[in-house]
């Protein structure tokens, strides 16, 4: 395996109510960055069908494949007009949506009564640097009950359990295609500021991964 730092971006495919996810071409075009401070930096990407059976088969073999140092996951929030930087995972399924299989939870937790799981302290780091790209970003404390809830979950027990140093999860807005009516007062967002800000905080966990594994072991 190359000593190079290995960051995994990963995004979401169609799901039911959304048969466009813009976390497509953000994570394919976050892998193609080209700068210097990414000269020592492997990207990978990889996208989720929008299935728990998926996310639970796919993201191990991925982590194995990979060995990632640090998960930068994005996840589309039709709903929310602004970037979210989720900073906690909720023990939490719905059992009213079906996933892209048609496949509903059978129960309402992911792992009995287990409490909530947070990323650390390196989410504030990465609002900070959307932030100063200009677009509208804010830490969230509620990922949902769906997908990208569920995979912050198993994520944050792979980054317990040894494996990523850090991860992180950041849910996207809807973005105005080509040819689609904009509500009126609605503000967009455009891939291209979702690609700066995707950046700078691309960026930000590359920082925070080095110093990870520079740090002396205790």
């Amino acid at each position: 395996m190359s000593d190079k730092l290995r960051i995994l971006l990963t995004g979401f495919g169609p799901f039911p109510g959304a048969p466009y996810n813009p976390t497509q071409p953000l994570v394919e075009r976050l892998a193609q960055l080209r700068r210097p401070a990414l000269d020592n930096v492997e990207l990978s990407r990889h996208i989720f069908p929008v299935t728990y059976a998926a996310v639970d088969r796919q993201l191990p073999e991925v982590l194995a494949a990979q060995k990632p140092d640090a998960l930068l996951m994005f996840g589309l929030a039709a709903r929310t007009p602004y970037l979210r930087i989720e900073t906690r995972a909720r023990n939490a399924v719905t059992m009213l949506w079906p996933d892209a299989a048609n496949t509903r939870s059978g129960k309402r937790g992911i792992a009995g009564h287990a409490d909530a799981m947070t990323f650390g302290p390196h989410t504030a780091r990465l609002l900070r640097a959307a932030r100063l790209t200009g677009i509208d970003a804010r830490a969230s404390r509620d990922a949902g009950a769906y997908l990208c809830n569920y995979l912050s979950w198993r994520a944050i027990e792979n980054v317990r359990a040894g494996g990523p140093k850090l991860a992180a999860f950041i849910h996207i807005p809807l973005l105005a295609r080509s040819g689609a009516v904009r509500r009126k007062g609605a503000p967009r967002i455009t891939l291209e500021e979702l690609v700066d800000a995707g950046e700078a905080m691309l960026m930000e966990m590359v920082a925070l991964a080095r110093k990870q594994r520079n740090a002396p072991v205790s």
